[in-house]
């Protein structure tokens, strides 16, 4: 059994004696929802500190949504199917409690759009390590090691940010992090069996909160959306070059390289950034790179290029990508408030 499972399991368990427990009052257990679900909910403890958050947990592994303090009111757009979904309570004595709610979502919420949020926290990231000339994964290698951990507090934004850090004997090793979202090995409980979904969305948004003590020692950071169904891939890579040239590149399917923007990335060393990258498929199945926006400043970009191929494969999955310069220089970064939005 894995790791995240027994802590999915946990959860489910009274935890800690002080905790009187957690309330739902929305959606009613059992009911039948036509569109986004309303989750309201509050939480009391015996823990002289008080509540520090709640979390909603729509499907295992999947934690979609965390709030402050000791009450909860946050609609999720959901697929149509039936969810045990379970909402946590965390208290600042470090104790925590849950209660379960059964929903079935009969048509696709969120207007339109659907949304995995704090995806760093979510189970599913694999990683594996790539060297030149050929950059194929390998795990474990012989230049490159990686390690990773899930709920970070400081630095943080939501409180269970994730940290990803790098080291080796390079130089110009990297190391992919990768989740399957949908599809194939999906690991937020939607495979796709019928194929009612991968096939028909079309426009995608990564949006995420980077952070690095020291990010000079970083030869790029890589934020990658991937699309893959009738033998088409679509990867929408992006590569902040930092000890690269402090500009942004975009992946060329076909040729199978990286081409320069002109679009300088220039994030900021020990703070937050935030980045929202935009794309989109287009009707007769180009990739669109229509926009990248780092700390508030967006550069339309507007181009596009064919899909590679990707024989028998099937899903849609999200990537993150560590860089090593020329000396492999060891070097950290935080993840947090990671949402992956499809439509």
């Amino acid at each position: 059994m894995s790791k995240y499972l027994l802590v999915f399991l946990s959860l489910l368990l009274p935890c800690a004696p002080a905790f009187a427990g957690v309330y739902i009052t929305s959606p009613a257990n059992g009911s039948t929802v036509g569109g986004s679900v309303n989750f309201v909910a509050t939480a009391n403890t015996s823990c002289s500190k008080g509540i520090g958050s709640m979390g909603i947990y729509p499907a295992p592994y999947n934690l979609a949504y965390t709030s402050g303090g000791s009450s909860l009111n946050h609609a999720l757009g959901l697929n149509s199917g039936t969810y045990n979904a379970v909402i946590v309570a965390w208290d600042k004595c470090g104790g925590a409690s849950s209660a379960g709610v059964k929903v079935t979502v009969t048509s696709g919420g969120g207007g339109g759009g659907k949304s995995f949020t704090n995806l760093q926290h979510s189970g599913g990231w694999a990683g594996a390590g790539q060297g030149p000339p050929n950059f194929i994964d390998c795990s474990p290698c012989s230049k490159v090691a990686w390690s990773s951990a899930q709920g970070v507090k400081s630095p943080s934004l939501s409180g269970v940010a994730s940290q990803y850090n790098m080291w080796g004997s390079g130089p110009y090793w990297d190391v992919l992090f990768n989740n399957h979202l949908i599809g194939d090995g999906s690991s937020q409980g939607m495979p796709d069996s019928n194929h009612t979904i991968v096939p028909n969305v079309h426009d995608f948004t990564y949006d995420v909160y980077f952070f690095g003590s020291n990010l000079p020692a970083s030869q790029a950071v890589e934020f990658d959306l991937n699309q893959f169904f009738s033998g088409m891939g679509f990867i929408w890579g992006h590569e902040c070059r930092i000890a690269g040239g402090h500009e942004w590149d975009i992946w060329d399917n076909v040729s199978a390289h990286w081409v320069p923007t002109g679009i300088p990335c220039y994030p900021n060393n020990n703070a937050w950034n935030h980045l929202t990258l935009q794309v989109a498929r287009t009707s007769n199945n180009q990739l669109l790179y229509k926009s990248i926006t780092l700390n508030g400043v967006t550069h339309n970009l507007n181009i596009t290029y064919a899909p590679g191929s990707a024989p028998g494969w099937y899903g849609i999955t999200v990537n993150y990508q560590m860089d090593g310069n020329n000396v492999q220089s060891p070097y950290s970064i935080y993840l947090d408030q990671l949402t992956f939005s499809y439509q």
